[in-house]
């Protein structure tokens, strides 16, 4: 007996009009990137250099060619970024021509509006500095890159997440989203943050940049590294505050699976040295990238619903 299932399983297959998954995810984003811009008028792009902000901007500039993107980029730098990352962030804003914020951790802990952490992370410092950039900016609508596989809180996230008059997140606040329909309305003061990478995985991202051919930040793929172990994750030595005593350093075989600074974001034992020996690990891995190698997400059990109350990413 034939079921529906099957008859749909069929039709994909055979349908050569049939999308991929990705076609699929890239439609849905390209849509949501065309929404916003229609709907908005300051919005902006939270741009790191890492990839998920990568495939987001390449995906706006699908979605806008042969015009330019629309859209100004944000970086909230915490001062302890990746130098390969920065890199990689100011060759993409010369390639596109397009114009970049910079929101800066340091001046705020140099003017007094933040003071360091004892355990040295400033991830979780970011948060002051974002909103002071997109209220000075008075930006309406902010993209950013997040994913619901990524974490619990973010899993709750709709793809337009209301923020408050001081950028707050309050999940009982999120509208419905049925049938891809996008509200955007806020009132004075408020802003909504957009995630048009909402419904993709790490695997859906890894194949996506394989099938498109994104040049990412070398530190993605393996290569050799001076790292030392805390927390149970491989750390880079520098100036922001390790290693402590009694932390060796080693040299490793290591790849980054997510970007954050220096000070919370580990790296991973691996020979991955091309996108398809990624998406190979990947796919066998039974850990998120932030589950893995993030520290600023092991504050707490709810490290980062509490930071999204108060306005993070």
């Amino acid at each position: 007996m034939t079921t529906a299932t099957d008859i749909l399983t069929a039709d994909a297959y055979d349908n050569p009009y049939a999308l991929s998954h990705l076609d699929a995810l890239e439609a849905e984003a390209v849509h949501i990137f065309r929404e916003v811009a229609g709907e908005f008028e300051r919005p902006v792009i939270l741009f790191s250099g890492g990839k998920d902000s990568i495939v987001m901007l390449h995906l706006a500039l699908k979605a806008f060619w042969p015009a330019p993107v629309p859209f100004s980029l944000l970086h909230v730098d915490t001062g302890h970024n990746f130098p390969e990352v920065l890199a990689y962030r100011d060759r993409a804003v010369a390639e596109h021509g397009l114009r970049l914020h910079v929101a800066s951790v340091q001046e705020f802990i140099d003017k007094g509006r933040l003071r360091e952490r004892p355990d040295g992370l400033r991830n979780p410092l970011q948060t002051v500095p974002l909103l002071d950039g997109i209220e000075s900016n008075r930006f309406d609508a902010v993209f950013g890159g997040g994913r619901r596989d990524e974490e619990k809180a973010r899993a709750k996230e709709r793809v337009f997440s209301l923020r408050d008059e001081f950028g707050a997140w309050d999940p009982r606040r999120q509208r419905p989203e049925l049938w891809s329909l996008y509200n955007g309305r806020h009132s004075p003061g408020e802003h909504v943050r957009v995630f048009p990478l909402s419904n993709w995985t790490e695997l859906d991202v890894w194949q996506y940049i394989e099938r498109e051919g994104i040049e990412l930040p070398e530190i993605y793929y393996a290569h050799e590294r001076d790292v030392f172990k805390r927390s149970g994750m491989w750390l880079t030595a520098g100036e922001w505050g390790g290693p402590k005593e009694g932390e060796t350093v080693e040299r490793r075989l290591v790849r980054y699976r997510t970007v954050g600074d220096m000070s919370c974001t580990g790296a991973v034992d691996s020979d991955a040295a091309t996108v398809a020996d990624v998406v190979t690990e990947v796919a066998a891995s039974r850990l998120t990238e932030r589950g893995a190698t993030r520290a600023d997400d092991k504050v707490s059990e709810a490290a980062m619903e509490d930071r999204k109350r108060e306005g993070y990413f």
